[in-house]
């Protein structure tokens, strides 16, 4: 039984699964979208949600402690990418700014032809031009 047993385990090992999280991650916030499978949509959702959140937080303070503070947090969950992090607070964050959660939307694409897996496409609600 599983009780109290949270998160996915996908099939891999703790540093595999990390890895698939921040490749996953990087590649949604870089492209706006991604296809991959259910499974692995569904892992990555909530952590770029909370980076999002986090962003999205920072920039409502004027201090600008909290925001260095946030962009140094998001930059180590981000494997210190600058790039991403830039794009991050300067173009993602402020897209959402008026928009209380709900920032990645879940499309069912159907089978994979090899093994039936369900592919979906994982994407920004509000996609810019990328």
């Amino acid at each position: 039984m599983r009780h109290l047993v949270a998160g996915k385990k996908l099939g891999r090992n703790g540093a595999q699964r990390k890895a698939l999280k921040l490749a996953l991650t990087r590649a949604l916030l870089e492209h706006g979208r991604i296809r991959t499978t259910a499974a692995k949509a569904d892992f990555v959702r909530a952590n770029v949600e909370k980076l999002i959140t986090l962003a999205k937080r920072s920039k409502a303070h004027s201090d600008p402690n909290r925001v260095v503070h946030a962009q140094r947090l998001a930059a180590s969950r981000l494997n210190n990418d600058r790039d991403i992090v830039h794009k991050l607070f300067a173009e993602i964050a402020p897209r959402f700014e008026n928009r209380p959660g709900g920032y990645t939307r879940v499309l069912k694409l159907g089978p994979r032809k090899g093994d039936s897996a369900e592919m979906v496409l994982l994407e920004l609600v509000e996609r810019g031009e990328v």
